[in-house]
């Protein structure tokens, strides 16, 4: 009998299917005895099947001047109902700790004057936006949509690799993924209690709801778009179907008066909450870049004169730039008086001539990345990096060591996928996605689990050809596993069929972190 996995030859580092050769750890057992008796053969007729699958709905993406379908993988990733509970745990942690800190930098300042975090470190940041300063969420809400990007290290233990809380993309990817998988692969599911991923759209409106000005009891919410040549059009279109709101570009809103109104065939109509992925420097020519055709003039004031709520709000990159994640531990202890949950790779800050000293004297055994840097543009991994490229960050790193990080290199864990050659281990990571709305922090369970398609590469971005994995994550056996929206955050889901397409760098209009 064949055995997909009898040339399958595990990696140095974590594995998350395997304990040992042939060995499958407890949460992979029934899906190892579903694809065992399968041949690579056999998966590459479903792969081509699962391709179709997203040609046909769409779902491609450029890379390298070529429109191709979104590699998905065949073999899903698994999480147990114990180690979600954790992520889970820490992943809200983290986000209401700064959703505290990015309060306390738009309003009072105290973290400043308690000397937990340098001013310098915020007033340097090119994410900082003066433009929000005084700016209240009516439910003090500023990170409504997150992804905390995970990785296990060489020891099995989630780590938290970066926080993307301005215009985190991807969701769409996990909707599609399980939608195709569960067409395709049927059979996959018999056995297992995963959780379902179909509550996303319903309890992201829920929550932009929440978020609505006082006094608003049925708002207008709508979802702003750069427009159908943005990298993630796709996403834009599909979270807004699934919604069931209008999907506007700048063009279809006007302010005046500080109100915000959408152009309809019957009218103006007050806009109360808007789901923006444009990026905040094309947002308002007004108040950012003057030349932006596809924002909104006036909406910042509109803002801050509390007439509509921005989701994300304005200004949160300050607290996604890299340089401030090797605080998020001490803003942790500092806001919630708690320890974290989840560490963070081990970071060196550039901010001591000492410490940038011994970084450029052993850059080869480092991870360099920009501190504003989205997409896996601009890392450079010293070990295996070439004499060029090393040199040009050296030079990098001595003209700005403030736009700099070094990192130890972490072996992130693989899993068994399907390529060329048959299974082979690649590198994975994982961005569980978070929602706010005002009275608690819901994780999608499950996220985009991303993987390095090339053998030992580590960047799992799309935009430098990667691609994805199901991600499953076990129901607890004692609690009932639901397999609809629940009643409390129902909505009328219509059916779509949007066109989907995935540039590979991300566009520059929306700061989408991929």
């Amino acid at each position: 009998m064949a055995d997909v996995f009898d040339e399958y030859s595990m990696a140095e580092a974590w594995d998350e299917m395997f304990a040992a050769p042939g060995d499958p750890r407890p949460a992979y057992r029934s899906l190892f005895s579903t694809l065992q008796p399968l041949s690579g053969t056999d998966l590459r007729v479903r792969a081509d099947q699962l391709a179709r699958v997203f040609t046909d709905r769409g779902v491609t993406f450029a890379y390298a001047g070529e429109e191709r379908p979104f590699p998905l993988d065949l073999i899903p990733r698994i999480i147990s109902a114990a180690e979600w509970d954790l992520v889970t745990r820490a992943v809200r942690q983290r986000v209401i700790a700064l959703e505290r800190f990015l309060a306390d930098v738009y309003g009072p300042g105290e973290v400043f004057a308690d000397g937990v975090v340098p001013r310098r470190l915020i007033t340097t940041s090119a994410h900082f936006a003066r433009e929000a300063v005084g700016i209240e969420p009516a439910n003090g809400v500023r990170v409504h949509i997150s992804g905390v990007d995970l990785i296990r290290d060489e020891e099995g233990r989630f780590r938290v690799l970066e926080d993307n809380l301005r215009i985190p993309s991807g969701v769409s990817y996990v909707i599609e993924n399980r939608r195709a998988m569960t067409q395709t692969l049927p059979n996959l599911f018999t056995e297992a209690r995963v959780m379902p991923v179909d509550d996303y759209p319903a309890r992201l409106l829920h929550a932009l709801r929440a978020a609505a000005p006082e006094g608003i009891t049925d708002p207008c919410v709508v979802v702003l778009t750069p427009g159908v040549y943005n990298a993630a059009y796709f996403e834009h279109a599909l979270l807004a179907r699934l919604m069931g709101v209008e999907l506007v570009e700048g063009r279809d809103l006007v302010c005046s008066n500080n109100v915000v109104r959408m152009r309809t065939t019957q009218g103006e109509r007050p806009v109360h909450v808007i789901y923006r992925r444009v990026d905040d420097d094309f947002l308002d020519p007004l108040h950012f870049r003057p030349d932006s055709v596809i924002g909104i003039p006036g909406i910042v004031n509109a803002a801050r004169a509390g007439n509509v709520a921005l989701a994300n709000a304005i200004g949160n990159g300050v607290a996604d730039d890299k340089l401030l994640y090797t605080y998020v531990p001490d803003l942790i202890r500092y806001y919630l008086h708690e320890e974290p949950l989840l560490s963070n790779v081990e970071t060196h800050r550039l901010d001591n001539d000492d410490v940038v000293a011994h970084v450029l004297d052993k850059l080869d055994t480092f991870v360099l990345k920009p501190v504003d840097g989205a997409g896996g543009k601009g890392i450079v991994i010293g070990p295996k990096a070439d004499e060029d490229e090393l040199a040009t960050v050296r030079a990098a790193i001595t003209a700005d060591p403030r736009g700099w990080i070094a990192q130890r290199p972490v072996a992130l864990s693989t899993s068994p996928t399907l390529v060329d050659q048959g299974v082979a281990p690649r590198h994975i990571d994982l961005r569980p996605f978070a929602i706010n709305d005002g009275d608690d922090v819901w994780l999608l369970p499950g996220g985009l689990t991303r993987v390095a398609l090339p053998e030992g590469a580590l960047v799992v971005n799309s935009s430098q050809g990667g691609g994805s994995k199901d991600t499953w994550v076990l129901a607890d056996e004692q609690a009932p596993l639901a397999v609809r929206p629940s009643a409390a955050y129902a909505v009328d889901v219509i059916p779509y069929d949007v066109g989907i397409r995935d540039a590979g760098p991300a566009s520059q209009m929306e700061g989408q972190q991929q």
